[in-house]
């Protein structure tokens, strides 16, 4: 059993891949990666751009798409449509095998309307009709004209991923958006499914930006500290608000915990474990996704024990330490939010931008 398996077995936590590339369905290398454990796969504009353009692998696809006259942008969504199809496939049997909690393939709308909610509402639901199958999720970013998108989503029945959550307030309206989407739809809220995913290491690293600009050796003491701190607390603010009058008559009805998802865990300051954000994120009723190189980490010498809910009153600690030397979390999370959505978006044009020069050789000009 490897410990991708324990983590699901023994903590009820689901280890997912945070990747997709063609290579990877054509090798049966996905597969490899289910039968070891992983139970489901997260993308976005950034994964796709590294995929389709350090590789080949698309290469006679997006040829044939240009020579049926699809425009280059069109041709970048078939693409990537037929991945996330054929890991949906792959995934299938993971869905069905968990009543439908597990097995998800992610697919982010695109990041240039992440400000716009009528649009993002209209590009999620479109991704929702075209691909059309159970373990989809469509991502949408926390923003806040994202956070009324996701309500209308999950009204309307839709799984929706909600993608770049750095802060506690920010999450605590995805709940809400979650709760009241739930209420309003008038169908199976068992066919309803959410993951909210809160962004671990850019934490650490803005605030660790700050925290060497303050110098201070109280400052600097708490280098490392934030990222696992707010999750922690995270999570309780999950157990809280998924408990009680409001939740209870929602499970009833058959609804299912929107479970946080622990996004951006590869460790970004070498002086760091590896698998710092996976050691100290693992509990029942989360998820993990894991690049390969954090897998291998976590496969190696990982420490599986349950983690997320020790230390809560230290995590509080923290917290107020951080104000104390003058690092404004809030302040944070709107950077690493713009960071993100920018990010996201830049990848994206270039990624258009380089397939309209390949059309351009291609066709002659």
């Amino acid at each position: 059993m490897t410990k991708l398996h324990r983590l699901f077995e023994e903590f009820r936590q689901s280890p997912w891949l945070d990747n997709l590339k063609r290579g990877y369905l054509t090798s049966g290398e996905l597969q490899r990666f289910i039968d070891d454990g992983i139970r489901g796969i997260t993308s976005n504009p950034t994964i796709f751009a590294k995929a389709i353009e350090g590789s080949r692998d698309y290469d006679a696809q997006f040829r044939a798409l240009i020579e049926q006259r699809r425009t280059v942008e069109d041709a970048y969504w078939d693409m990537v449509i037929d991945d996330i199809l054929e890991a949906l496939r792959l995934l299938r049997p993971v869905h069905d095998a968990s009543e439908g909690d597990d097995g998800f393939v992610s697919i982010e709308v695109d990041p240039g309307i992440a400000r716009d909610t009528e649009r993002t509402i209209v590009a999620a639901r479109g991704l929702h009709e075209r691909i059309a199958q159970p373990n989809l999720f469509v991502k949408i970013p926390a923003t806040a004209e994202g956070v009324p998108a996701v309500q209308q989503m999950i009204s309307e029945g839709r799984n929706i991923n909600i993608t770049l959550i750095f802060s506690l307030d920010r999450y605590d309206e995805i709940i809400e958006a979650y709760l009241s989407g739930l209420e309003r739809f008038d169908g199976d809220l068992s066919t309803v499914h959410s993951v909210a995913s809160f962004f671990v290491s850019r934490v650490d690293t803005e605030v660790d930006r700050r925290l060497e600009q303050v110098g201070s050796p109280e400052a600097l003491a708490l280098r490392g500290k934030a990222a696992v701190a707010q999750a922690k607390l995270a999570y309780q603010l999950f157990r809280e608000r998924f408990s009680g009058s409001r939740w209870e008559p929602l499970a009833a009805r058959g609804a299912w915990l929107q479970r946080p998802l622990w996004a951006s865990t590869s460790t970004k300051n070498p002086d760091y474990p590896d698998t710092l954000y996976v050691d100290n994120l693992i509990g029942p009723d989360t998820v993990n996704t894991l690049p390969e190189q954090t897998i291998v980490a976590v496969e190696g010498h990982g420490v599986l024990a349950r983690t997320i809910d020790e230390g809560v009153d230290e995590s509080n600690k923290v917290m107020r330490q951080l104000a104390e030397v003058g690092v404004d979390l809030a302040d944070v999370s709107r950077v690493l939010e713009d960071e993100g959505v920018a990010a996201f978006a830049k990848s994206f044009d270039e990624l258009v931008s380089a397939l309209e020069s390949k059309s351009a050789e291609l066709t002659g000009g």
